[in-house]
């Protein structure tokens, strides 16, 4: 998979790609990313790209010229099957489900805003797609490029050492992820539990399941009402709610 970072500030992404999983996925050809300065792209000698918005305001907005013609560029080259995403607070909220569709386009190109954003005229002429990471206000669309790039590429084939591992993590049926425990089976008194060290594969996989409801419950119970859950799953949610409801 290609991915193509529009961005002011290219050289913020050094950190995050040149460690890790990400490091790995790009040294072995699994993923591409480049990078274009849309300041390159200015025409003036000062290689302005932002100006105050129309209307009156606090705050510069990037300027369609620089963008246009770095847009331009980057399609020019680019793969038939691709998207152009913007990242943005005003867009949808990045989930696994969104990130998982995503991996599977040939190239993804990434608009990071800066300052109070960009021209209205770049996003109606290019942008496919704009993404949230939630409802706050970052500096730029740096930090969310760099979120969505990294949980993208755990879909991609070959970046992750089994190709189950983003299958099973949280949000990836619905619901958030069970417990998790390594070496050693006792630590300060605490113990794994037993059938995680059982062997049986079904009983480990009902456990599983069970601590997953469980733990999702717990934090995330809004979750529950969108989630994969079996019949029996349901009415024994439904069952419990009417409990609680004959307490009150």
């Amino acid at each position: 998979m290609k991915i193509d970072v529009l961005t002011l500030f290219p050289r913020m992404f050094d950190g995050v790609l040149q460690q890790s999983i990400l490091k790995r996925a790009i040294g072995h050809g699994h993923m591409e990313v480049s990078f274009y300065d849309i300041r390159d792209f200015a025409q003036n000698k000062h290689r302005q790209v932002d100006d105050a918005p129309f209307g009156g305001g606090q705050g510069m907005l990037l300027m369609p010229q620089p963008a246009f013609d770095c847009l331009e560029a980057v399609l020019q080259g680019a793969k038939q099957h691709r998207r152009v995403v913007y990242m943005s607070p005003q867009g949808q909220p990045l989930t696994t489900q969104t990130a998982k569709r995503l991996s599977e386009y040939d190239e993804l190109i990434v608009l990071c805003g800066h300052y109070e954003g960009i021209d209205q005229r770049v996003l109606d002429t290019f942008v496919e797609e704009e993404i949230s990471l939630g409802d706050f206000i970052l500096t730029g669309g740096e930090i969310a490029a760099m979120a969505l790039i990294d949980t993208v590429a755990r879909f991609v084939p070959g970046v992750l050492g089994s190709a189950a591992s983003a299958h099973e993590d949280s949000f990836s049926d619905g619901l958030l992820e069970y417990p998790q425990y390594t070496r050693p089976s006792e630590f300060r008194g605490m113990k794994v539990p037993e059938v995680l060290l059982s062997g049986d594969h079904q009983k480990i996989a009902a456990w599983r399941r069970k601590e997953s409801l469980r733990v999702t419950k717990q934090k995330r119970p809004d979750l529950l009402q969108t989630a994969a859950l079996t019949k029996q799953e349901r009415e024994t949610f439904c069952t419990l709610a009417e409990q609680r409801e004959d307490m009150l």
